[in-house]
């Protein structure tokens, strides 16, 4: 597999290679000890979550708090989307920005990044399905949410309908709003993640619905 580090530092693209025959193909999505090589996070599995959409629908932004360790890998299990990762971190150099990675379920592409990010997507297809491997469990409270139709963020959904978006989402703050407010993580606990997870046990947050 070829993994990549995305426009936002501690975002990833992980593309598998694949084996076809006339039955169809077969490919490793992802293996631990590539992923941490090649991210510095020694990712490992502690929740699955698979949230099932109709089209045109928009989750997100959703994120975490930086230094919890709650990175995530997210994959088009079906269907496809427009995936969208945020830097949320407050004094990150790329703060504000965004990168996008179009996930199917023929690609097999997926979407790794660490904690302190902010992940959000459109449904292109019904019944769309993703896929979520956490290396935290949810502990309520924990989400920091973002709202997707910020126009100071911009981010690039396809609005040819009117999009479904929960009332949560639509009523989160935007960004200079949550950073005023001083719900969103800082830069300088996101690089210390990878070193303060190496061999750590511990009950984490993780929940992006």
């Amino acid at each position: 597999m070829e993994i990549k580090e995305m426009a936002i530092a501690g975002a990833f693209r992980v593309i598998p290679d694949k084996l076809r025959d006339h039955r169809g193909c077969f490919f490793e999505a992802f293996r631990t000890e590539e992923l941490a090589r090649a991210t510095g996070f020694p990712f490992h599995v502690r929740q699955g979550n698979v949230s099932v959409s109709r089209r045109g629908v928009i989750r997100g932004v959703h994120g975490t708090g930086a230094g919890s360790g709650e990175a995530k890998l997210i994959s088009c299990v079906r269907g496809a989307v427009l995936d969208v990762v945020v830097d949320l971190r407050v004094g990150s150099p790329t703060f504000g920005a965004f990168d996008t990675t179009a996930l199917t379920e023929e690609s097999g592409d997926l979407v790794f990044l660490v904690d302190g990010l902010g992940h959000a997507y459109q449904t292109l297809t019904e019944g769309t399905a993703i896929s979520y491997l956490c290396a935290e469990q949810f502990v309520p409270g924990s989400q920091i949410d973002v709202n997707p139709l910020d126009p100071e963020l911009a981010l690039p959904w396809i609005l040819d309908e009117e999009p479904t978006i929960s009332d949560k989402d639509r009523a989160a703050p935007g960004l200079r709003e949550a950073a005023a407010a001083g719900i969103l993580p800082h830069y300088i606990g996101s690089l210390a993640v990878p070193a303060a997870r190496a061999g750590e046990e511990k009950q984490g947050r993780h929940r992006d619905l």
